[in-house]
C-alpha cells in the first residue's frame, strides 16, 4: 500500500470516529429535556447547583458570601469557582443545551488528546492508525462523570503537552493546553493527582541522571499555579476557613482487610462510578493476552511502558481499596487532613492508564502474526460495548430530565402556596431536594459535602428518632453527612419514589419543632404519611402531573 493510500485511510478513520462521537451525542441534542441521563451526582446535585448559582446573584460572590436558597445559607465556596467553563455554559444556556455542549467539548477533546498522545509518543508508525484512532474513540466514549468535564478525560492531552516539553519542544501550543485545561476541569477531582504523578515523573528523571530538565519542572508548576488561580475558593477554604464543616466528620478508615482485598479486585475489573471505563471485557482480555505474549517472548524491556501501566493500574486499584482499610485509623486520628482530603482519588488516573495500556496491548498483539487479525474485532467490540453504555440505554428506566425536575408540577405547588419563595423553607421525603432547589424553593435539606457542622447537627434533630432505629443510616449521616436529607428507617437510602408507588410511610417519627426552628413550614413527600397528625403535620394538598415522575403530598408543619 502506498504512503498516499495510508494517509487517506487514516483520514477516513478519523472522519468515521468523529461521526460516531456525533451519533453518540445525538440523543442529547435531539431529545433535549426528554433525554435520559445519569441521576447520581448529576441530576440529584450538580445540574441543580448550576441553576441555583445562576439565579442566586452570587456567581462572583465573595469568599465569605452564602447562597440563601440552600440550608439558610450554603457557603458560596461550596458551589465551586466561577472560572469553570461548565458553570458559564449553564449560566448562558438552558440546562440541557449546556449539558449537551459540555458533553461534546469533553468527548471531542478526550479523543483529540488520546489520539495525539499515542500517535506522537507511543505509536508513531502509520500502520498503527487503526489502533491509535480506535483507542482514542473508545476512550472518548467512556461514561465519565459529567461535571468532572476534562478532569480525567483531559489527562491524555495534558500528558501530550508535558511529554513534548520534556523532549525539549518550545512551542506555545503546549503551554496553551496546560493553561486552558484548568478552565474546564477540576483540581481535586483529577488533576491534583495527575500533577503529583508528573512531579514523580520529573523526579524519577533526575534520579536516573537524565538531567534536571527545568522546562519540564516549570511546566508542572505553571499548570499547578493556573489551577490555584482558577480554584481560589478551594484554596481559601482549605487554608483560611477555620469554621468546622462536614468534611471534618468524614471518616473513611473503617473496612476490614478481607473487604478491601476483595474491593481491590472488584475495582480492578469493574472500575468506579466516577471514572467508569467499561474495560472489564475487551480491554481486559487484550491486556491479559498482551501480557502473556510479553512473558512468553520475554519482552520486558521492549514493552516496559505496557508492563508499567499494567502494574500501575493494579496498584491504583489497591490504593483506592486500601484507603478505606481500618488500619489507617491511628494515622487519620493524628493527621486530620487524611480524613478531610480524599486521597483514594489517585485511582482517577486509571482511565488514562487503562486505555494507554489497551493501545500498547493491541500493538503487542499486532506484532504477533498469529493474533494480528483479531485486533479490529477487539476495537470494534469495545466501541460497540461503549455505545451500549450510552445514557439513553443505561438510564432508560429512570425519569427523563423533564420528568425528574417536574417543573410544571412544582409551579402548581408554588401557585398553591402563593407566597414569595424566600419567605418559607421546605424539605423533601422520598425525592431528592435538588428537585425543589431546581424549581426555586428554599430548602433546608441538600446534597453537598461542604457545609457548616453546626447545621448538620441542627438538622439531625429533625430525624433523631429515625436514625436511632437504623445503625446503617446513622453511620451514613454521622460519619459523612453529604446527603443532608430527612432519612427514615422505612425508606433507608432510597430517594426516588415515583407516582405509581403504592408504599406509604408508617410510624414516621420526626421532630417537627427543630424543623420549624430552622424555618421549615412545608414537607414535599413522595409518599403519604399515615401518622401525619401524630407528628404535627397536616396534609394540605396532593399534586400530580403527566409530565412529572412524582406525586407530591404537601404537608404543612402545625
Amino acid at each position: 500500500m502506498s504512503f498516499k493510500n495510508i494517509v487517506s485511510n487514516e483520514q477516513k478513520l478519523l472522519y468515521i470516529a468523529l461521526t460516531i462521537i456525533l451519533l453518540y451525542l445525538s440523543p442529547l441534542f435531539i431529545l433535549g429535556e426528554n433525554a435520559h441521563i445519569r441521576v447520581h451526582d448529576n441530576l440529584d446535585s450538580n445540574l441543580a447547583w448550576y441553576k441555583v448559582l445562576k439565579e442566586s446573584g452570587q456567581m462572583f460572590g465573595g469568599v465569605n458570601s452564602t447562597i440563601p436558597q440552600i440550608i439558610n445559607g450554603l457557603p458560596r465556596n461550596a458551589l465551586g469557582t466561577e472560572f469553570s467553563g461548565i458553570v458559564w455554559l449553564h449560566a448562558i444556556f438552558p440546562t440541557m443545551i449546556a449539558y449537551a455542549i459540555s458533553q461534546s467539548i469533553t468527548r471531542f477533546f478526550a479523543f483529540a488528546g488520546m489520539y495525539l498522545l499515542l500517535k506522537k509518543h507511543f505509536l508513531h508508525e502509520k500502520k498503527y492508525a487503526v489502533i491509535t484512532i480506535g483507542t482514542a474513540l473508545a476512550f472518548a466514549l467512556t461514561p465519565f462523570w459529567p461535571s468532572g468535564m476534562l478532569s480525567t478525560l483531559g489527562m491524555p492531552l495534558a500528558l501530550w503537552a508535558f511529554l513534548n516539553i520534556r523532549k525539549g519542544e518550545k512551542g506555545w501550543k503546549n503551554y496553551l493546553v496546560l493553561g486552558l485545561l484548568p478552565l474546564y476541569s477540576s483540581f481535586v477531582l483529577g488533576f491534583f493527582f495527575f500533577l503529583f504523578a508528573m512531579g514523580i515523573f520529573w523526579l524519577t528523571d533526575v534520579l536516573r541522571k537524565k538531567g534536571w530538565n527545568w522546562p519540564f519542572f516549570f511546566s508542572i508548576l505553571f499548570m499547578t499555579f493556573v489551577f490555584m488561580l482558577v480554584e481560589y475558593r478551594l484554596v481559601y477554604s482549605f487554608i483560611y476557613d477555620d469554621e468546622p464543616n462536614t468534611r471534618d466528620e468524614y471518616f473513611h478508615a473503617r473496612l476490614p482487610f478481607w473487604w478491601v482485598t476483595r474491593l481491590t479486585f472488584k475495582n480492578f475489573v469493574l472500575g468506579h462510578t466516577h471514572v467508569m471505563t467499561v474495560h472489564g471485557l475487551f480491554v481486559l482480555l487484550v491486556t491479559i493476552l498482551a501480557f502473556i505474549v510479553v512473558i512468553w517472548k520475554r519482552l520486558w524491556q521492549k514493552e516496559k511502558v505496557f508492563v508499567f501501566l499494567l502494574g500501575l493500574n493494579f496498584a491504583l486499584s489497591a490504593w483506592y481499596a486500601f484507603w478505606f482499610y481500618k488500619g489507617w485509623l491511628p494515622l487519620t486520628e493524628r493527621f486530620h487532613f487524611m480524613d478531610t482530603f480524599n486521597f483514594a482519588r489517585f485511582h482517577f488516573l486509571r482511565p488514562i492508564a487503562i486505555y494507554m495500556g489497551f493501545a500498547l496491548g493491541l500493538k503487542i498483539i499486532w506484532e504477533n502474526r498469529t493474533l494480528k487479525n483479531i485486533i479490529p474485532y477487539f476495537i470494534l467490540g469495545q466501541i460497540v460495548l461503549l455505545c451500549l453504555f450510552n445514557d439513553e440505554f443505561i438510564y432508560r428506566k429512570k425519569p427523563t430530565v423533564k420528568e425528574f425536575y417536574a417543573e410544571e408540577l412544582f409551579q402548581d405547588i408554588e401557585k398553591y402556596i402563593n407566597r414569595p419563595l424566600d419567605r418559607y423553607r421546605v424539605a423533601s421525603i422520598g425525592i431528592h431536594p435538588a428537585i425543589a432547589q431546581y424549581n426555586g424553593f428554599y430548602t433546608l435539606d441538600t446534597y453537598n459535602n461542604f457545609y457548616p457542622l453546626t447545621y448538620k447537627y441542627a438538622f439531625r434533630e429533625i430525624m433523631d428518632k429515625e436514625l436511632a432505629k437504623n445503625k446503617r443510616l446513622r453511620t451514613y449521616y454521622d460519619e459523612w453527612g453529604g446527603r443532608c436529607y430527612i432519612f427514615t428507617d422505612q425508606l433507608g437510602k432510597h430517594y426516588m419514589f415515583k407516582k405509581n408507588s403504592s408504599e406509604t410511610l408508617k410510624n414516621l417519627q420526626l421532630n417537627i419543632e427543630p424543623f420549624k426552628q430552622l424555618g421549615g413550614e412545608y414537607i414535599f413527600s413522595a409518599l403519604p404519611i399515615e401518622n401525619a397528625a401524630e407528628i404535627k403535620l397536616e396534609l394540605e394538598n396532593v399534586f400530580e402531573s403527566d409530565t412529572a415522575a412524582w406525586k407530591i403530598y404537601l404537608y404543612k408543619a402545625m
